[in-house]
């Protein structure tokens, strides 16, 4: 069966087509990094505007991609939620009017729950596993039992791991997007030039908290010579860093060892972290665990794992109509 999968939940457009699931016939993405750039952060009316622009040359791009047509099609899944409620809508939208003329299955897919399963484009991972999935707007901590079936541990009690990477790179004027902008500058920098604070939520074990190391970080900066730690700005990126992944690798093996779970998955933008792939395979070997990480494509939002979500749920015979609206707040 071909699926399309559209996703539109923040600022990048992306169409892809895959085959029975597990063949990636075409994965195509826009981004809005450089309109984004300008501002530091996702700019919700620009990214919705921007994605009104790409949508159709981007699914067009990917059916022209694939080799295929829309009435080949057998399905379509689009993103529903969470995300931004315009960039929703523009994607669902769209979803709703091939599937309306061409008379196809569609499903409204949780974002949350395609990055879960988004390690299964390139893996045949067996159930169950500990998935980690952290990106700019959420942090979580899962126990992927099967699909459709998530037992959840823990998650972010306030700021998102990204979220926390884009506005210390703001303090630090990097840029946008922050995540890739301090991963590079850290492997310059020494990891142990300062010791920011490590959250530990002892009621709490799975949970996170990154509010403390972005205020450690600006503490740290108001408390230098604004020209003294300009030199410094490589270290500070790399002990930021360094206690990010330390507060994201912890509760993650600790979870798989606390529910005899000898796998552990990381899904998300910052999955892609090239110090946290490092630092989670070394203590998952430590304690005997395996570790599966995606490619830096599907970490990063995508349509693929749409697809593949949206696969999985028409084929067991879901079948969303046309009364499905866009949930910004949607939980798994």
């Amino acid at each position: 069966m071909l699926v399309l999968g559209v996703e539109t939940s923040c600022d990048d457009t992306a169409a892809a087509v895959l085959l029975d699931g597990r063949t990636i016939l075409a994965n195509v993405v826009s981004s809005q990094d450089q309109v984004h750039g300008l501002y530091g952060g996702v700019v919700p009316e620009l990214a919705s505007r921007q994605h009104l622009q790409n949508i159709l040359p981007i699914i067009d791009g990917a059916l022209e991609k694939a080799g295929v047509t829309l009435k080949e099609l057998g399905g379509i899944a689009v993103t529903r939620g969470p995300g931004l409620v315009g960039s929703l809508l523009v994607g669902l939208s769209v979803a709703k009017g091939i599937a309306f003329r061409w008379r196809m299955p569609y499903v409204g897919v949780n974002h949350l729950e395609a990055h879960l399963l988004a390690i299964h484009l390139e893996y045949e991972v067996p159930f169950p596993y500990i998935a980690l999935l952290a990106s700019g707007g959420h942090t979580l901590l899962y126990c992927v039992q099967d699909v459709g079936d998530y037992l959840y541990l823990g998650g972010t009690r306030d700021d998102a791991s990204g979220e926390a990477y884009d506005k210390v790179a703001k303090m630090l004027g990097l840029g946008y997007p922050g995540g890739r902008l301090i991963d590079n500058l850290a492997k310059t920098g020494n990891r142990k030039a300062i010791r920011f604070p490590r959250a530990q939520l002892k009621k709490s074990p799975y949970d996170f908290s990154f509010s403390g190391i972005k205020t450690s970080v600006l503490q740290y900066l108001k408390s230098q010579d604004q020209e003294a730690w300009k030199t410094q700005v490589p270290d500070i990126a790399a002990s930021f860093q360094e206690a990010v992944v330390d507060m994201l690798v912890n509760p993650t093996v600790k979870a798989a060892v606390a529910q005899g779970v000898n796998r552990i998955v990381l899904s998300g933008g910052v999955a892609a972290n090239s110090r946290l792939r490092e630092k989670m395979k070394e203590r998952a070997e430590a304690e005997r665990l395996q570790v599966y990480f995606p490619s830096p494509k599907f970490c990063t939002d995508n349509a693929a794992m749409i697809a593949l979500t949206g696969y999985h749920w028409i084929r067991r015979g879901r079948r969303d109509d046309f009364t499905l609206n866009a949930d910004a707040d949607l939980t798994l």
